[in-house]
C-alpha cells in the first residue's frame, strides 16, 4: 500500500506538491541538502564579487564585467535553490532564514561596493540596508514563535533590486542611465513597502501568541469537576452531599432534637 505524501507550502503562499524525493512526516528533510547548499555557496560568492568589483579602481571593463558575472550566477542561484526546495521537498526552517539573509548580503555588498566607487547615491543604499537590516533583526526577534517566509512582494523586491544593480554594474553607455535610474527608483519604492508588509505580519503574529498564549492560562486557571463530584481541588463534593444525608437520618423523629443534642 502506498503511503501519502507530504504537501510542502511553499514560502511565496502557494502550495506545490513535492516532488519523487519528499520525505514524510516522520523522515525529516536534512539540513545539508542541495537548496542549502546552493544559498550557502551564494553567501560565499559575496566577498568574491567585491575583490572582482574593487579591482582596477572598479573601472577595469574586464574585471567589471567578472564581477557582474559572478553577481548574475549567485543571483541565479537563488532561483534554482528555492524551486529545487518547493519541487523536492527539501523545504527546512534553516532555508527559510538564510535564504533572505544570503540575498540581503549579496545586494547589500553592491550597493555598498556601487556607493563606494561613486556609481550611486548613498542615500539609496542607506534606506534599502536600513530596510535589510531591520526585516532582518525582525526576523530573528519573532523566531522562536515562527519563521517569517520570503512573501511574493519580497522576491518581487529582490528581482527589480537585482536587475536595476545588474545594469549599473555593467559598463554600458551613458545613454542607459535612465533605465538604471529609473529601476533603482522602483527598487527603493518596493522595499519600503515590502518593509512595511513584514512589520505588520511579525505584529499580527506576536499579537496572536499573546493572546494564545493568555486563553491557556485562563483555561488552566478554571476549576474542573469531574463526573463523581470530585474538583480539581480534591474537594469530594458527593461525599460531603453523602455525609449531609446521613445526619439527616440520624435525627430523633417526634421530639425535635438531634443526635448532637443528645450527645450533649
Amino acid at each position: 500500500m502506498s503511503t501519502p505524501r507530504q504537501h510542502v507550502t511553499a514560502s511565496g503562499g502557494s502550495g506545490a506538491a513535492p516532488g519523487p524525493h519528499a520525505g514524510s512526516p516522520h523522515d525529516p528533510v536534512p539540513l545539508w541538502n542541495i537548496a542549502n547548499i546552493l544559498t550557502v555557496g551564494r553567501i560565499a560568492l559575496v566577498p568574491v564579487f567585491l575583490v572582482l568589483l574593487f579591482v582596477g579602481d572598479g573601472h577595469d571593463i574586464g574585471w567589471r564585467l567578472a564581477a557582474t558575472g559572478v553577481f548574475a550566477i549567485a543571483a541565479i542561484t537563488d532561483r534554482i535553490d528555492g524551486q529545487l526546495a518547493r519541487k523536492h521537498g527539501l523545504v527546512t526552517d534553516f532555508g527559510k532564514l538564510a535564504d533572505p539573509i544570503a540575498d540581503k548580503a549579496l545586494i547589500g555588498a553592491a550597493l555598498v561596493g556601487l556607493s563606494m566607487l561613486g556609481d550611486l547615491s548613498w542615500w539609496v543604499t542607506g534606506i534599502i540596508a536600513a530596510r535589510e537590516l531591520g526585516i532582518t533583526a525582525l526576523r530573528f526577534a519573532v523566531l522562536r514563535h515562527a519563521v517569517i517566509p520570503a512573501s511574493r512582494g519580497g522576491k518581487l523586491k529582490t528581482l527589480v533590486q537585482t536587475l536595476a544593480i545588474g545594469v549599473y554594474l555593467l559598463p554600458l553607455p551613458e545613454s542607459v542611465a535612465p533605465v538604471a535610474i529609473g529601476l533603482m527608483i522602483l527598487a527603493v519604492a518596493l522595499t519600503v513597502v515590502t518593509g512595511l508588509d513584514y512589520v505588520v505580519q511579525a505584529i499580527r503574529l506576536r499579537t496572536g501568541v499573546r493572546r494564545s498564549e493568555s486563553e491557556t492560562a485562563r483555561a488552566e486557571d478554571v476549576p474542573r469537576v469531574d463526573v463523581l463530584g470530585v474538583d480539581v481541588a480534591g474537594v469530594d463534593v458527593a461525599g460531603e452531599g453523602a455525609a449531609g444525608e446521613g445526619a439527616a437520618a440520624q435525627d430523633t423523629p417526634g421530639d425535635g432534637r438531634t443526635v448532637g443534642e443528645d450527645a450533649r
